[in-house]
């Protein structure tokens, strides 16, 4: 692996101090009439000018409905414009926007709308086959019966509005085309609202995944998120020059702060391809729409350069982007670099509770960097990597938890002060949870999650390492490594692996592969092949899931015995 000289990010971010409402006012006096946001399957554009007009009406039309600063707003949608307009609408007057999972069904919405306090709910109608009022209603079945803004509903006793975003408005909602109106009609004292809102101040909800019990509500501050933006979009040069397409979920911070609020931060144009991720439609939208940068995970861009109209495109205005949330083979970046021309694609890696991104690599950094680690802390953030048993802080080279400190760290979690103190230690460190090590250039390398860690016979394996190793084999596109129960060892090794398109492979040439790499008890006892992985909607491996599902398919009990 090559060195890389330091190359500290000099700019002053002069987003710090601001909330998001006054980084959009200057924003959109800078840039009036730059395009600022694009959906390329509705034909809808904006200008800086109209976009911030929109998201002014639709601030007002929320404070016509009694919303006011430190209020809750929950938000169930795909990325469609509303969604953007929202999340600067909350902002400018204070109100905390609590976004949630699009592939939620009733009995995860209950939980949500219970434990984040919403005051108003916004949602689309249909996503493919999911109705979100049905599901509303099943949730909340007081909703059919009610006006709107006079909801009853003693499971959420705060619950009054329900703003459906597209579609026929159902008894007990209003429409937007309604919230807008109303705030055409609502005078409000711009003054007096700024004057009650402060930078440290909550204004974003997050609710991180897990493998096991309820998600736990990250909670966000306008610095957490607009210094996070800043940075990451200092480490991709990015301009008001630029055209940022992002077909990742707006929910995830991946989508409204690496995508959306970084784009507010500097003037550049959202492109948003469709309201899920589709591979053609975001080759359409980097060629029409003249991307220079582009953002998703691994299989997002595996899939586009899968893509059977790929070769006949001209892609030749793409510049830089992001790849986060696992590992990235190399054959995919120089794909990445060589196909579709982002040349300064940059990796990073985060948690929600970060606000999200801790490390990143640069736009200038050597392509063995961007695939073998995941970069260099942000400015603002310490990283340092501690024993997981003693919390003793370690050298180079040595595995453990990587803990960060900074800017982005979360204010905590809402409602819940035991997992803030299990998240953030007494002197403001969080605890991601990820095992890692430092190398000697600065540069940081993940290689599991505690949790991830199987115990075999007494020897502590990190799947991270199989899965890298998987990698290498040109046979091979994705594979994980996960623990299934095994009465004489505890634990044994399972590989899921999914084949490059027209390759073979069979399981002993697996395991003979790893065998040659790797120590003995490193090699899979098990491996399956298989046509794809369960995976959240940001693209990581549902592990979990490949362990429950092999548990049943091999009869394995899943109480461990020593």
């Amino acid at each position: 692996m090559s060195s890389a000289p330091n190359r500290p990010l000099t700019d002053i971010p002069w987003v710090d101090g601001l909330t998001f409402g006054e980084v959009l006012r200057q924003t959109a006096r800078r840039n009036a009439d730059r395009e600022a946001l694009v959906f390329t399957s509705l034909g809808y554009r904006r200008t800086w000018r109209e976009f911030e007009a929109e998201v002014e009406l639709a601030a007002r039309g929320l404070l016509s409905l009694g919303l006011r600063r430190g209020d809750h707003l929950a938000l169930w949608a795909t990325n469609v414009p509303q969604w953007v307009v929202l999340q600067f609408a909350t902002a400018k007057i204070g109100v905390v926007l609590v976004t949630i999972n699009p592939a939620y069904r009733p009995f995860e919405l209950q939980y949500v709308l219970r434990q984040s306090d919403a005051r108003a709910l916004c949602l689309v109608d249909q996503f493919k086959s999911s109705d979100y009022f049905a599901m509303l209603n099943e949730a909340c079945p007081a909703l059919a019966g009610a006006a709107p803004g006079k909801l009853s509903c003693t499971e959420y006793p705060k619950l009054q509005w329900v703003i459906s975003l597209r579609g026929p408005t159902p008894a007990g909602a209003i429409s937007w085309d309604d919230l807008l109106e109303r705030g055409g009609n609502h005078d409000v004292d711009w003054q007096a609202v700024e004057r009650e809102l402060d930078c440290r101040q909550p204004i974003n909800i997050q609710y991180t995944s897990g493998t096991t019990g309820f998600p736990k509500a990250a909670t966000l501050s306008h610095r957490n998120l607009l210094l996070n933006a800043f940075y990451i979009g200092a480490c991709q040069r990015i301009t008001a020059d630029d055209r940022i397409c992002i077909p990742v979920p707006f929910y995830h911070c991946f989508g409204c702060v690496l995508g959306t609020l970084c784009c507010v931060t500097y003037g550049a144009t959202m492109i948003v391809p469709a309201d899920s991720f589709q591979p053609t439609a975001t080759l359409d939208a980097l060629e029409s729409e003249g991307a220079t940068s582009l953002y998703g995970v691994p299989t997002m861009f595996i899939a586009q350069l899968q893509d059977p109209t790929l070769a006949q495109r001209k892609i030749t205005t793409l510049r830089t982007g992001i790849m986060a949330g696992s590992p990235c083979p190399i054959e995919v970046m120089r794909q990445v670099v060589d196909k579709l021309g982002a040349s300064e694609v940059t990796i990073a890696y985060g948690q929600t509770e970060a606000s999200p991104v801790i490390t990143q690599t640069r736009y200038d950094d050597p392509i063995d960097l961007r695939v073998e680690t995941v970069g260099r802390p942000l400015p603002g953030f310490e990283v340092k990597i501690v024993d997981p048993t003693d919390g003793r802080t370690l050298g180079d080279k040595e595995p453990g938890e990587l803990c960060a400190r900074g800017h982005g760290v979360m204010i905590g979690y809402y409602n819940d002060a035991a997992a803030t103190a299990a998240a953030i230690d007494a002197d403001g460190w969080l605890h991601t949870g990820d095992l890692a090590e430092r190398l000697p250039n600065g540069y940081y390398h993940i290689t599991g999650r505690l949790k991830d860690m199987v115990i075999r016979g007494g020897e502590n394996i990190y799947p991270r390492e199989i899965e890298e190793y998987l990698f290498r084999h040109p046979a091979i596109e994705q594979a994980a490594v996960v623990g299934l129960p095994d009465k004489k060892y505890g634990e044994e090794l399972c590989a899921w692996v999914k084949l490059k398109v027209g390759a073979t492979l069979t399981d002993d040439e697996v395991r003979a592969f790893v065998k040659k790499g790797l120590a003995h008890y490193k090699i899979p006892r098990y491996v399956r092949f298989v046509d794809s992985f369960p995976q959240t909607v940001t693209g990581k491996i549902q592990k979990f899931k490949i362990r429950e599902e092999m548990i049943a398919e091999l009869g394995l009990e899943i109480q461990k015995t020593a």
